[in-house]
């Protein structure tokens, strides 16, 4: 990890990040919500994913302990197919979209994906899964933006896609009024049983 010298301790999950032109639907379908709520705190297109464990602050050396097993989980496992769907908000200060498709692969995968990282001896909140991803975040004194552009996404029916890889993320720990940003620490191909083959990003 390219920052392990600089810190002891990382904050992580893992998770499915759409592919590309998946992504892109969804950003064309938002870009009336971009142009009529600018000041809402938008998340990085290349920091859109579906969460399946959320790890919380590891330590480093930890995180790496997941890279092995994560890796053998994704090569046994076959690719889902996913699409995104619809809007909603959580308390009307953060904006999501849903997901659709193999939910019940889905809930199985996260329960695969929880079961290696207990078996590494990490410990887990198990909290229900409730897939989506997270696209902004209402600033301080703005009680309705997220709420109307949550209803402009009502009709929003993305195409099936299949998901592409697995991947351990790592987010940045900076306190502040920007945007978290998310890294990849290592990601695998699902049904590839490829190995390890990190990339940055997603």
């Amino acid at each position: 990890m390219n920052d392990q010298n600089q810190t002891s301790t990382v904050r992580a999950f893992i998770a499915l990040a759409p592919p590309d032109d998946a992504k892109a639907e969804l950003a064309r379908a938002l870009r009336p919500a971009y142009e009529a709520y600018p000041d809402m705190r938008w998340n990085r297109i290349e920091d859109w994913h579906i969460t399946l464990a959320f790890l919380g602050e590891l330590p480093v050396a930890t995180v790496r302990l997941l890279r092995q097993p994560l890796a053998e989980l994704a090569a046994a496992h076959g690719p889902l197919e996913l699409a995104l769907r619809g809007g909603g908000h959580f308390d009307g200060r953060v904006l999501w979209t849903g997901t659709d498709g193999d939910l019940g692969g889905l809930h199985l995968l996260a329960s695969e994906v929880r079961a290696v990282v207990k078996g590494c001896g990490i410990p887990l909140t198990d909290r229900p899964l409730n897939p989506h991803l997270t696209l902004a975040r209402a600033r301080r004194n703005d009680p309705t933006s997220v709420v109307d552009a949550a209803a402009g996404l009502d009709s929003f029916t993305g195409r099936p896609w299949p998901t592409p890889r697995l991947h351990l993320v790592a987010s940045n720990t900076a306190r502040g009024p920007g945007p978290i940003h998310y890294r990849d620490v290592d990601s695998w191909p699902f049904g590839g049983g490829g190995g390890s083959e990190g990339r940055g990003g997603h």
